[in-house]
């Protein structure tokens, strides 16, 4: 058997273990030098097909390349761009297939959220249509944890581990100031149509009246007048009320509490500053003062605070992805599925991407309480494992030690594409 190169693509927002994935996807390829060439990674995500602008990860020392494991964004850059239909839009299909000609690409790995497992599962269909040998492999991951066919993803639980960590730390500054200062806290969190995430906030609260004591989901519509009646009960119980909110929070019209009135490069709405919504309506109805945080970029980054559980995952998923392909394995996607909540058992599933794309994962009902705003046993013995163990990072003079590739590129063989 004749050995072909590979492709490596990060997509979408990027997060703190999925250099980890992409460490496992280099190394396990090459432990198989009989079968896969070189590994070349897209700049900026799928563009860097589109655009044959391929990183030669072969001229990356092993020991770089293993530093990735604890390095987070993404190394060899990411990119929100969603390749539309195949009808529509064909020639951006045939040209990766053209670039993967051109560099006798063989295996495909995309590391993505639900667009990305939809375009994986394109290619897949196109390069059989196109009668071009190539095994297409998705990955998963996103920090909103809404990919299905997988018990969690990768990237989800270190922003849970962080969220988690912020709100408890929060809640004891507000606790302190609140009989002469603030009385609100308000923390908005990633997590458009899941609140995956404003769960994971609910893990700070051990017994009753801990922070949060409040947590509103983009599954449970937004009732304002019983959220404010919990609000003003909570100051008049405990002194001070603090809250997450996921970013898409939306009110029984459907409609996002904080829409911009744009839309992002997927084509979803740009949402921001609902936690600012949420703050000031407490101090337009109930006259409290408030605070509010948006930690954005901060919680997908905080590689400091990682997971060991979410790293292992991360590293696990991108090794079986190599290993599925390498046994034929066409057009699926690992996947984690557990096998026991306590001691955390998991194993690697496999699904089809046909199966994964544009399915996404909400919360389910019984995770959340009945009244709507905080979550359930059933929901902490789901999250608790995920955040377990902790993987700092090296330091170096105080300060975390990460890794920067030197992604050289591989020359052009093609003309220039219009993106």
């Amino acid at each position: 058997m004749t050995a072909r190169n590979a492709f490596y693509a990060q997509s979408g927002g990027v997060t703190a273990v999925i250099n980890a994935t992409a460490c496992a996807v280099i190394e396990t390829s090459r432990k198989h030098p009989q079968k896969i060439g070189k590994l070349f990674a897209g700049r900026n995500g799928i563009l860097g097909a589109l655009a044959e602008e391929l990183i030669d990860t072969s001229l990356e020392s092993a020991e770089d390349i293993a530093r990735l494991r604890h390095t987070p964004g993404g190394a060899f850059g990411s990119c929100r761009y969603k390749l539309k239909g195949i009808d529509e839009h064909r020639a951006q299909y045939e040209r990766l297939i053209e670039v993967f000609r051109a560099h006798d690409i063989g295996y495909f790995f995309y590391n993505g959220g639900n667009d990305s497992m939809d375009t994986a599962w394109k290619v897949s269909q196109l390069s059989e249509k196109m009668g071009y040998p190539l095994v297409c492999v998705g990955i998963p991951k996103t920090v909103d944890n809404d990919l299905p066919h997988t018990d969690a993803c990768p990237g989800f639980g270190s922003v849970a581990k962080y969220v988690a960590t912020s709100m408890r730390e929060a809640g004891f500054d507000v606790a302190s100031m609140a009989a002469t200062s603030t009385k609100i806290f308000v923390m908005e969190v990633m997590g458009r149509h899941a609140g995956w995430i404003t769960a994971a906030c609910g893990l700070a609260s051990e017994s009753a009246g801990e922070p949060p004591h409040l947590l509103l989901f983009p599954e449970i519509p937004f009732d304002e007048a019983a959220f404010l009646a919990r609000v003003e009960d909570c100051v008049t119980r405990h002194g001070y009320c603090t809250i997450a909110v996921s970013e898409g929070l939306h009110g029984a019209d459907g409609r996002f509490l904080s829409d911009m009135g744009t839309t992002d490069a997927f084509g979803h709405a740009q949402l921001g500053g609902v936690g600012q919504v949420i703050a000031q309506r407490i101090k337009d109805k109930l006259g409290y003062k408030y605070h509010w945080a948006l930690p954005d970029y901060l919680q997908r980054s905080a590689r400091h605070l990682a997971s060991a559980t979410d790293v292992e995952q991360a590293y696990a998923l991108g090794a079986a992805a190599v290993e599925l392909a390498l046994a034929g394995r066409n057009a699926v996607m690992p996947g984690i599925v557990r096998l026991a909540d306590a001691p955390y058992r998991w194993e690697i599933g496999v699904a089809e991407l046909k199966n994964v794309a544009n399915v996404e994962r909400k919360m389910p009902r019984d995770f959340i309480s009945d009244d709507g705003f905080h979550i359930t046993d059933k929901c902490r013995a789901y999250l608790a494992p995920l955040i377990a163990g902790e993987a700092p990072p090296p330091c170096r003079n105080g300060l975390p030690d990460y890794v920067r590739l030197k992604n050289k590129a591989v020359p052009k063989r093609l003309g220039e594409f219009a993106i």
